[in-house]
């Protein structure tokens, strides 16, 4: 059995954690990695974080920023959230529960038995390019925010013109998402068992408020303008888009899958007042 260890970077107690967890698997007689940047705090080798594509398991400490690059580099190798004391939306485990439910995943393991959550998430396609799967959001937007920038926008829905006109862009978050970037451009919180996304325009002219359809939807946006456009997966790996251009925003194929309990969704929701 392989189990990766993906921890926040230069973060001490992170580190030590990583640390801890790993010992304990090594006694259990587990295979370990550690990504590069925690190995080398400890003076052993590591592997680059996409390497654990294979693991049997990954371990993400830190915040919900790490569970997100984690799940970009793992594929589906199921992820367990550990979080350094403050619940997260990702990772609903704590410090001082973490080697004890690390182990109690690996006993499910061995037995074959591992429960595991799926989170959807969301890809952008375009004329002969698609975008970095998106665990939170993918945002369609002009060459700038604000006065003197924005795109031209009509957006559809399986089809069905929703909105158009002017706006500084679309964001299409998943329900995981929706307590992110999303939330702060006044879109509706999604309970993570929701089987929906939002449609949320940024600042638009005269738009259509926030809408929450089906995760099954297929949501289409023409941008136009006089400036390039970008697509953005998750607040990273922008492409800069050639205006006029149609943009398809659906659902990926391969989602995330997440390890361990469940998260108390309104317990986390205190962290955002």
């Amino acid at each position: 059995m392989l189990v990766g260890i993906i921890a926040k970077r230069d973060n001490r107690r992170a580190s030590f954690l990583a640390a801890e967890i790993r010992d304990s698997l090594r006694e259990a007689d587990v295979e370990v990695w550690l990504d590069e940047a925690t190995a080398d705090a400890h003076d052993e080798s590591g592997h680059p974080v996409e390497e654990m594509a294979d693991c049997d398991l990954a371990v993400s400490i830190g915040g919900d920023g790490t569970f997100l690059f984690a799940a970009r580099n793992v594929g589906d190798t199921p992820i367990l959230g550990v979080n350094l004391g403050e619940v997260g939306f990702l990772n609903a485990v704590g410090p001082e529960e973490a080697v004890s439910e690390v182990l109690s995943e690996v006993r499910a393991l061995r037995e074959g038995e591992l429960p595991v959550r799926e989170a959807p998430r969301l890809l952008a396609t375009g004329d002969g390019w698609e975008s970095e799967a998106a665990a939170n959001e993918v945002v369609l937007q002009g060459r700038q925010r604000g006065h003197g920038g924005g795109v031209d926008v009509e957006l559809r829905v399986d089809g069905s013109l929703f909105s158009s006109g002017r706006a500084d862009g679309v964001l299409v978050a998943t329900p995981t998402g929706s307590t992110a970037y999303n939330l702060s451009e006044g879109g509706p919180l999604v309970h993570p068992g929701s089987p929906s996304m939002v449609v949320n325009e940024m600042c638009a002219a005269e738009g259509m408020p926030p809408l929450v359809t089906d995760l099954d939807s297929e949501i289409t946006i023409r941008l136009s303008g006089p400036d390039t456009g970008y697509v953005v997966s998750d607040g990273r790996a922008a492409r800069e888009l050639d205006l006029p251009t149609m943009v398809t925003v659906t659902t990926a194929d391969d989602p995330v899958r997440i390890a361990g309990p469940e998260a108390d969704f309104f317990e986390a929701l205190n962290k955002l007042d």
